[in-house]
Order: C-alpha cells, then sequence, then structure tokens
C-alpha cells in the first residue's frame, strides 16, 4: 500500500483531517479532533501506527509476527504499527484503519458524536 492509497482512504471518512503536529516525518489522521492513524513519511518500508481493542492487538500481533508491532512511541496496550511492506494483504490494512476510526468515534463525547453525524 502506498502512502497516497492509505491517505486518501483516511480522509474519505467522515470528519477526518489531516496534521503534522509532531514535525514533518509524521502525518496525523485525526477524527473530530482526535487520533485514530499515524504515519511515519520517512520510514521505509511505509509504517502506520493505528488504534486497536487491547485483545485484538495481541492476536495480530502474533498471527502477523514481524509486520503488526506494538506501537511506536504509542500506549502498546491500545496501538499497534503496521510495517506496509507489501506482506500484508491491503484489505487487512484498510480493515484496521476502519477498526481505529471506530474505536475513536465510540469514545467520543456525546457533543463530538452529534456534530460528526451532522457533516
Amino acid at each position: 500500500m502506498t502512502i497516497d492509497s492509505f491517505r486518501d482512504y483516511c480522509l474519505a471518512k467522515k470528519g477526518v483531517t489531516e496534521g503534522l503536529p509532531f514535525g514533518p516525518d509524521t502525518l496525523v489522521f485525526k477524527v473530530m479532533g482526535k487520533m485514530f492513524a499515524l504515519v511515519a513519511l520517512d520510514e521505509v518500508p511505509l509504517r502506520a501506527n493505528l488504534k486497536c481493542e487491547p485483545d485484538r492487538a495481541i492476536q495480530l500481533r502474533e498471527e502477523y509476527d514481524g509486520q503488526i508491532i506494538p506501537g511506536y512511541h504509542m500506549n502498546k496496550q491500545h496501538w499497534n504499527t503496521l510495517v506496509m511492506d507489501h506482506r500484508l494483504d491491503p484489505k487487512l490494512i484498510l480493515e484496521l484503519v476502519d477498526h481505529s476510526y471506530e474505536l475513536v468515534v465510540s469514545s467520543l463525547t456525546g457533543k463530538l458524536k452529534k456534530e460528526l453525524k451532522n457533516l
């Protein structure tokens, strides 16, 4: 998966913005101001951090050893890093982006959920 296809997929989601709050090398995607994906722009192969339900995070790390690892510079219980070196199925990557987005949306306040719904 390329950075362009990853970026396009994230930005197509409702309420998503992108920015570089940690400097020029880390692209951050937020839904209603809350992070759900980060991409290291200077890494080869491409790497992305995604939020994940803790039990599922452990299962994914075991199943995709070396390709899905604990979230770099993140809470390792709730974040995974995906090494996108063409070994991970693009469908899985998109499914995990969806999972991350949905986890963050589910944790939004009622007010923010209503604003998101009305976008």
